[in-house]
């Protein structure tokens, strides 16, 4: 059995790396819970294995270190300092190169002061797509391995059918406006592709704590904005706090597409779970989205905004039938996961 500390553990990724019925030789450790409860906005905590007093204080406990994500709020010196107390204990690091530009930050350099740390550290690097991995060949001259991001929601929910609408419903959720969330450009486009599609209303959902004065996301301007919407014909704007996982899964199923409005990103769980819902989507060009599922895929990055090719596909998707995930694809999947998983860990212990 070999022992893991997956920074974190509870990430709905992390826990579907594991074979489905629990037949592989890996036990990944539970996320420490910080003893005063704080948590950063979202209910999040820092993971408390990046420490290392932490890892100096368990380090018996695990074979393996694996970091996936977390370290948003971490500087590159301590990083430094967590990779040689491992390195002192001989405990191997893989790191999943999940984002190689952070969502959270406006600034993209801090976020590659630590990827030049922790690519060259790792035993083993992992990513999602082969786009990543060619560009971490190419800026790191490492070669990583490529496994396919596993599905988000669960069995019941993948083989539960879509609910019958009447309507095309375009969704943007813009959540709580995070560094690299631009709706608004999409939004103006939008408002006006779906007056010319027979049955389609555009959706648009944020999160109520834009508005809270106390709240690390309060943005009442850019808030009242995107309220605004509301006044045009067939946009439907709705504030609401977070939604649970059991509303975010019906209000994924209940659109006919959702569009991402990222300026910049590398890949998303919100696609995978769009396809375990069936829910089409349209992505931008900045990253490798395309690379993780068949989507649309529209001119969106820094520096420009191409409206012609976003409206062009959601007249595409308008009466296109649903591409969803299949159970027994994920589960072969998540099968494939854990084994090359385990080859990894044995590898890197070697």
């Amino acid at each position: 059995m070999i022992r893991v500390a997956s920074v974190p553990a509870s990430h709905v990724y992390v826990r579907h790396l594991a074979d489905p019925e629990h037949h592989d030789q890996v036990v990944r450790l539970p996320d420490p819970v910080p003893a005063d409860g704080r948590t950063v906005p979202g209910g999040w905590w820092p993971p408390l294995m990046l420490d290392p007093g932490w890892i100096s204080r368990n380090h018996t406990e695990f074979d393996v270190f694996h970091i996936h994500f977390g370290f948003d709020a971490i500087e590159s010196a301590l990083m430094k300092d967590i990779l040689h107390e491992l390195s002192v204990r001989r405990i191997p690091v893989v790191y999943t190169v999940h984002d190689l530009r952070n969502p959270h930050q406006p600034d993209p350099e801090p976020h590659l002061e630590l990827l030049d740390v922790l690519i060259p550290a790792a035993a083993q690097v992992v990513t999602l797509t082969p786009g990543a991995a060619a560009v971490i060949a190419r800026n790191w001259a490492r070669a990583a391995t490529v496994l396919e991001h596993p599905h988000v929601v669960e069995r019941a929910l993948i083989d539960r059918p879509r609910p019958p609408r009447a309507e095309f419903v375009v969704g943007v959720h813009v959540k709580s406006l995070r560094a690299n969330m631009d709706p608004f450009p999409i939004l103006d486009a939008l408002s006006e592709t779906v007056q010319g599609l027979e049955g389609a209303r555009l959706q648009v959902d944020v999160h109520d704590e834009i508005f809270d004065p106390d709240n690390h996301w309060y943005a009442p301007d850019a808030g009242a904005r995107l309220v605004r919407y509301g006044d045009r014909d067939r946009v439907d704007v709705r504030v609401h706090p977070y939604f649970s996982d059991a509303q975010l899964w019906d209000y994924l199923s209940s659109m006919s597409v959702s569009v991402l409005p990222y300026r910049f990103g590398t890949h998303s769980g919100w696609l995978e779970a769009c396809y375990d819902l069936g829910t089409a989507v349209a992505a931008p060009n900045c990253g490798f989205y395309a690379q993780q599922q068949d989507c649309a895929v529209f001119g969106f990055d820094d520096t420009h905004f191409d409206a012609a090719s976003l409206d062009r596909c959601i007249r595409e998707l308008h009466g296109a039938a649903p591409v969803r995930a299949r159970w027994a694809e994920r589960e072969s999947q998540r099968r494939e996961l854990a084994r090359a998983h385990h080859e990894i860990y044995q590898r890197v212990l070697s």
